[in-house]
């Protein structure tokens, strides 16, 4: 896979927030309005996006990656706010997500439960550090069921089965399909990327 260039992919979309109309953008997607700008949480950790480019609260330089996805979200707002309660999917499940597939499932999944296998109370400690809602198990189909929020509007679902006697440890990262109404695909991978890093302390 060739490593994408984030900081000149960030610099073409950076320039087409200067024709964005930010209080217009706040109400669809749920983030605060504070100087004319956008102030945005990407996993609790609140940035801000203008029309001069993104940076953390106190006006630093953020990583390339995490400003493209700031930036697609905003860029990409749709003009209906998607109903709660809709039908969760995998990354594989949107469409053209094959080139992608692969990436993200030995990024994401694979790399968390390498990480956590034989040691899901560690998991469970660091999802709740992170901010993590605990779902309650449902039929025991998993061990544990966790809800993040990656972008307002973006919540993310991690799902997890510790290793047995016949099956190594399985973790699956699930999206509200609506989620590709507010980002691209490249984003979406890149917030399971960020997620595992944030999870396993990388």
């Amino acid at each position: 896979m060739i490593k994408p260039d984030f900081e000149t992919t960030c610099t073409a979309l950076r320039k087409r927030l200067t024709g964005i109309d930010f209080p217009a953008e706040n109400k669809l997607l749920g983030a605060k309005i504070q100087d004319n700008e956008l102030v945005i949480p990407f996993f609790g950790i609140s940035h801000r996006v203008s029309r001069s480019g993104i940076t953390d609260m106190a006006g630093r330089e953020i990583n390339p990656a995490l400003s493209v996805v700031l930036c697609q979200y905003v860029l990409n707002c749709p003009q209906d706010i998607p109903a709660d309660g809709e039908e969760l999917v995998t990354f594989r499940e949107f469409e053209a997500s094959g080139p992608l597939s692969g990436y993200f499932v030995e990024n994401t999944q694979k790399l968390i439960a390498g990480a956590f296998a034989g040691n899901i109370s560690a998991l469970e400690a660091r999802c709740k550090q992170l901010e993590g809602v605990l779902h309650a198990v449902d039929n025991a189909a998993y061990d544990l069921s966790v809800q993040f929020n990656a972008l307002p509007r973006i919540p993310v679902f991690l799902r997890f089965n510790d290793r047995d006697n016949e099956f190594p440890a399985q973790c699956a990262i699930l999206f509200r399909r609506s989620a590709e109404q507010f980002l691209d695909l490249q984003s979406l991978c890149i917030c399971g990327t960020f997620l595992a890093g944030l999870l396993i302390g990388t």
